[in-house]
């Protein structure tokens, strides 16, 4: 018997773990956030201090269709910056910057950067971001083809403005317009994979 595909997007909390197993006893995982079914997995991963676009599935396919980076899928982050990120310095960030990679040192891929009106909607963060009355704060969109570990971060620290708060807002069509921290929704695959912009195996 076939085994049945299943999909779910959630907005991803700040402080939880892309996994389900607990390291230590006060982290907390996909476990906390939803009663998952015992075989679904996430697609790729978002470091615990970041929020937003998770998906998780059993199919192995579509694993594989996301990550590898002969596919080059758009990825949109909203990150919070100390300080409002210069127009000269979104430049810097389109045009590829040099990040460390594990011991490596690599350059990034050309992006695409545009400045957001403040939260651009997003729900307050638990806990709020920290405030500092004589820094003002700015918020970028930053859409990449590739997922180094913490790339935004390390992109955006590179060109002098470190990231606050860091949001995966969208992968190709797929959105968390209208989620808030710790939805959970299931969808069909037929769609996912259309919103995905990849083929539906047959």
């Amino acid at each position: 018997m076939k085994k049945k595909h299943k999909y779910f997007v959630i907005f991803k909390p700040y402080g939880v773990l892309s996994q389900f197993s607990r390291p230590e006893k006060h982290h907390r995982t996909l476990a906390d956030v939803h009663d998952f079914p015992k075989d679904v997995y996430p697609v790729g991963r978002l470091d615990k201090d970041s929020e937003g676009l998770l998906i998780l599935t059993n199919d192995k396919s579509l694993n594989h269709k996301l990550l590898n980076p002969e596919f080059a899928h758009r990825r949109s982050y909203a990150a919070q910056t100390d300080g409002v990120m210069t127009a000269e310095a979104m430049e810097t960030l389109e045009k590829g910057v040099e990040i460390k990679v594990g011991k490596s040192i690599y350059s990034t891929l050309p992006a695409q950067a545009k400045a957001l009106p403040d939260g651009i909607g997003l729900p307050e963060r638990d806990p709020p971001v920290r405030y500092r009355k004589h820094i003002p704060t700015g918020w970028i969109e930053l859409t990449l083809t590739e997922g180094k570990n913490r790339q935004v971060r390390k992109m955006c620290a590179k060109v002098g403005f470190p990231v606050l708060r860091l949001v995966r807002v969208r992968i190709e069509g797929l959105t968390i317009d209208e989620m808030r921290s710790g939805d959970v929704r299931e969808i069909d695959g037929a769609e996912l994979y259309e919103l995905l912009r990849v083929n539906v195996p047959a």
